[in-house]
């Protein structure tokens, strides 16, 4: 498919300073000449605009500029006193009032939408003689994704290692209760033994005394 290509630059208007010279030189060819080259300024605006409008005045004007001939020829005044030349000369004067006006309004609307069509086009061509950004996505394409820098050498992806499983403890017996140690039998006899001493030496106080006493 291709493209709209490159499009070549529209025409310059003419700078302000022509215009205004060119503005300066019908309006005063109008005014000072009594009316008589009035119709040089709706017909540089005819040329300039080719419109319709401007055309139609400028036929006008030439029409009032005839009837204006007609009148003065039916005067036989030297200046034009009588009042046919009297009727002439005021439609001359105020055709040529009107010519220049119009001539100014014609000119000054047209080149200014003359130079903004040549600043648009002028941005439109600007446009196309430099590549357009990309959009981010179409209709047929997916959404562009931004890329993350890669590193400057592969890394080798590290080897899953799996976690050792973990051994579940046996259940443990229950710990058997430690022996009651019963008493000892012993102590018991030595016991029954202090009580018989003790209530032998009670029945025969001195007795060993007694004998030691007697052998010596």
């Amino acid at each position: 498919m291709q493209g709209h290509g490159y499009a070549p630059p529209p025409p310059k208007p003419p700078s302000t300073g022509v215009l205004v010279v060119l503005r300066v030189i019908f309006v005063a060819m109008a005014l000072l000449s009594l009316g008589f080259l009035a119709w040089a300024a709706p017909l540089r605006a005819a040329i300039v605009t080719r419109r319709r409008a401007e055309w139609w005045f400028f036929g006008g004007s030439v029409v009032v500029l005839g009837v204006c001939f007609g009148l003065f020829s039916t005067d036989h005044t030297d200046d034009f006193s009588s009042p046919n030349g009297t009727l002439g000369m005021s439609m001359l004067l105020l055709n040529a009032v009107a010519c220049a006006g119009y001539y100014l309004y014609a000119d000054v609307s047209h080149f200014h939408r003359l130079r903004q069509a040549y600043a648009a086009r002028a941005l439109l061509a600007a446009g196309y003689a430099y590549p357009q950004p990309v959009p981010p996505f179409t209709v047929t394409t997916a959404p562009s994704m931004p890329t993350a820098p890669q590193p400057p050498y592969a890394q080798a992806p590290m080897p899953y290692i799996p976690a050792p499983p973990t051994a579940t403890p046996a259940p443990q017996p229950p710990l058997p209760a430690p022996p009651q140690r019963p008493a000892p039998v012993h102590i018991n006899q030595v016991r029954a033994e202090l009580d018989e001493l003790s209530d032998y030496l009670r029945k025969h106080p001195g007795g060993q005394g007694g004998n030691h006493e007697g052998g010596r």
